[in-house]
């Protein structure tokens, strides 16, 4: 499970057949201590989510998967969830409250 918190908005003219109409969100992925970890990155947002939101993400073929309508576009990042509650024990496992989002895979 990855960790994201939403930084801005990417704009496209042209998209790829299968992600028009979705957002395309800058995202700095976070370590489970939520620090920053890496560069900012362009998910696909199918679950609507909104400026420093902290969110779930997920790669690879999964990203994909994740897209409402076609299931085989060149998309390597999505955000299918938004983390309502996060919880970090001392033993460093965290226990995380997820909304309902509107695909079957997030």
């Amino acid at each position: 499970m990855l960790l994201g918190r939403v930084k801005g908005t990417a704009v496209c003219t042209i998209k790829y057949p299968g992600i028009e109409g979705l957002k395309l969100l800058v995202v700095q992925p976070l370590d489970r201590h939520l620090q920053p970890v890496g560069t900012l990155q362009v998910a696909v947002d199918v679950v609507q989510a909104g400026f420093d939101d902290l969110c779930v993400m997920v790669r690879s073929r999964e990203a994909s998967l994740a897209l409402p309508e076609i299931k085989f576009v060149p998309v390597d990042l999505a955000l299918v969830g938004i983390v309502d509650e996060l919880e970090v024990r001392p033993d460093g496992e965290y226990d995380l409250t997820l909304k309902a989002g509107r695909t079957a895979f997030s």
